[in-house]
C-alpha cells in the first residue's frame, strides 16, 4: 500500500525551510536544492509541492503572512482593552520588535525588498497590507470616537501612516538605529499624537 503524503504539511515544511534560508542569507541564498536539504525532502518533493521557484516564495511569503497576522488577531481580541490599546499591541506585532520576531523581521524585509523586483510577491504583501490597513482604519475611527478630541482624523489615512511607520521601525531595530525600546517609544509617542 502506497504511503500517505500530507502535501499541506509538507508544503508548510518547505515554506519554514524557505524562511530559515532567507534569515540565513536572503532570498538570494534560496535555492530549491537548499530548501529540499533543509527540509530535509527529495528535490522532486519540492517539485511536487511547488511547480516554479516563485510559487514556493509566494507560499512562504504567505505562510509567515500568516504567522503575524495570527499574533495581530490575536492582539485585537479586545475584551477588556480600548480601541488604542489594541491598535497600539497590533501595531507593535506588525512592527516586529521584540527579539523573538528578529529572525520574522529579517525575512519579512527580505520578501519586501524582493518584491520590488517581482510582480507576484508585490501583489502578495499589497493584499496583506490592505487587510491590515482595513483592521488599523477601524481601529483608528473607534479610538477616535472614544477620545475627547474635537480634530477629525482620516482613519484611511493614518492606518496608511501607521503601516509605514511599522515598516520603518523594523528596518531601523535590525540595522541597529534604534533598538526596539525606542522603536516602541516613538510607535507609542505616534499613536498618543492622534487623540490630542
Amino acid at each position: 500500500m502506497p504511503r500517505q503524503v500530507d502535501h499541506a504539511g509538507r508544503r508548510r515544511l518547505i515554506a519554514e525551510a524557505v524562511c530559515h534560508l532567507a534569515d540565513e542569507s536572503g532570498l538570494e541564498g534560496v535555492t530549491l536544492r537548499d530548501v529540499a536539504a533543509r527540509a530535509q525532502v527529495s528535490m522532486g518533493a519540492v517539485q511536487r509541492c511547488f511547480r516554479t521557484k516563485e510559487e514556493m516564495l509566494v507560499f512562504a511569503l504567505e505562510h509567515i503572512s500568516e504567522r503575524i497576522m495570527e499574533r495581530v488577531q490575536a492582539r485585537l481580541v479586545r475584551s477588556t482593552q480600548s480601541a488604542g490599546t489594541a491598535l497600539e499591541h497590533a501595531a507593535t506585532e506588525v512592527a516586529l520588535l521584540r527579539e523573538e520576531h528578529r529572525a520574522e523581521a529579517r525575512v519579512w524585509l527580505a520578501f519586501v525588498a524582493q518584491a520590488t523586483v517581482s510582480n507576484v510577491l508585490a501583489r502578495t504583501l499589497k493584499a496583506n497590507y490592505e487587510t491590515l490597513q482595513e483592521a488599523f482604519a477601524r481601529l483608528i475611527s473607534e479610538a477616535g470616537e472614544d477620545s475627547d478630541s474635537t480634530m477629525p482624523l482620516d482613519p484611511r489615512r493614518e492606518a496608511r501612516t501607521l503601516l509605514a511607520l511599522a515598516d520603518g521601525l523594523t528596518t531601523h531595530v535590525l540595522i541597529g538605529h534604534l533598538t526596539p525600546q525606542e522603536a516602541h517609544d516613538v510607535l507609542h509617542a505616534h499613536l498618543a499624537g492622534l487623540w490630542k
